[in-house]
């Protein structure tokens, strides 16, 4: 399912803004955008994804701004405050009038610093799996709230054909008449001008039922809407079995299409109403990428 989320929080050592955007995929594919100071924290985060999201195609971008006043945190003021009365020192003894080096003192070991007791490296990544663990819950409300009203949309579809197969049913009740006339000339085309077994007359008789009535495809269709609705309302993932599904109500409607011919103005709206039936199979097989 598709979806967005955004997230603006403050870190000890700046502000951070983590978006995610998800679109359909099969798989769970996960691309990042992030500033170089966070490439050390990218699997940590991706394990974080990875724990919360099955599916779908992410883009993750994430700012990042340090606070104004984090290089005089991070400056050994005592340090330098010692490393510059040193100097002066020296200097009045030797009579040197130079002043002091800031350039050199601040590469000196320990000049720069966190300025704090904690880890910088492992507080932020702390605060990064957090802020992606928040972010990510708020993008599966969106997901949810989205598969609600998509499952919405294709159980509504479903009814449309279910009705529209009952249509069906009822049609080929008022059509039966012109069904038995075809199938009277054809028998009649069968026999005319030839010696047939009885038995061969029924068994032609059997195929060309079989090859003109609609009345097992009218059942099955029923019988998988209802599958089709149980399979929609079951919780996990129901992907390939309603794929599959689809394909079975698909074939059983073009076989319907298949025998039309030849009864009238009554086919002429079986076939409309089954052109009707394909395109909610479509539709639904199209929405149903949006579900996990």
């Amino acid at each position: 399912m598709t979806g967005y989320a955004r997230l603006r929080r403050s870190s000890p050592d700046g502000e951070v803004v983590l978006s995610i955007k998800a679109v359909n995929h099969r798989g769970l594919d996960i691309h990042f955008h992030l500033p170089p100071d966070f490439d050390p924290y990218e699997h940590s985060i991706r394990a974080v994804v990875r724990r919360l999201v099955s599916r779908g195609h992410l883009e993750i971008r994430a700012s990042y701004k340090r606070n104004a006043d984090d290089a005089e945190a991070q400056l050994n003021l005592p340090m330098l405050d010692a490393y510059v009365a040193a100097w002066r020192l020296s200097a009045e003894r030797h009579g040197i009038t130079a002043e002091p080096d800031l350039s050199g003192a601040l590469r000196l070991p320990g000049m720069l610093s966190p300025g704090t007791d904690r880890d910088p490296e492992a507080s932020m990544e702390k605060f990064l799996c957090e802020l992606t663990e928040d972010t990510v819950k708020e993008l599966n409300i969106f997901r949810e709230r989205e598969g609600h009203d998509t499952l919405a949309v294709l159980l509504d579809r479903n009814a449309h054909i279910r009705a529209a197969v009952a249509r069906v049913g009822d049609i080929r009740s008022r059509a039966m008449p012109a069904f038995q006339a075809r199938m009277r000339e054809r028998l009649a085309d069968i026999l005319s001008g030839a010696q047939l077994d009885p038995q061969r007359i029924v068994q032609e008789a059997a195929i060309l039922a079989d090859r003109s009535d609609i009345g097992e495809e009218i059942a099955r269709l029923g019988i998988h809407t209802g599958e089709l609705e149980k399979l929609l309302n079951a919780a996990g993932e129901v992907g390939k079995k309603l794929d599959f599904l689809l394909q079975e109500m698909n074939r059983e409607t073009n076989t319907m299409l298949s025998k039309t011919n030849g009864i009238g103005e009554q086919g002429l709206t079986i076939t409309e109403t089954a052109l009707g039936i394909k395109a909610d199979i479509e539709k639904i097989r199209e929405q149903s990428l949006n579900l996990e």
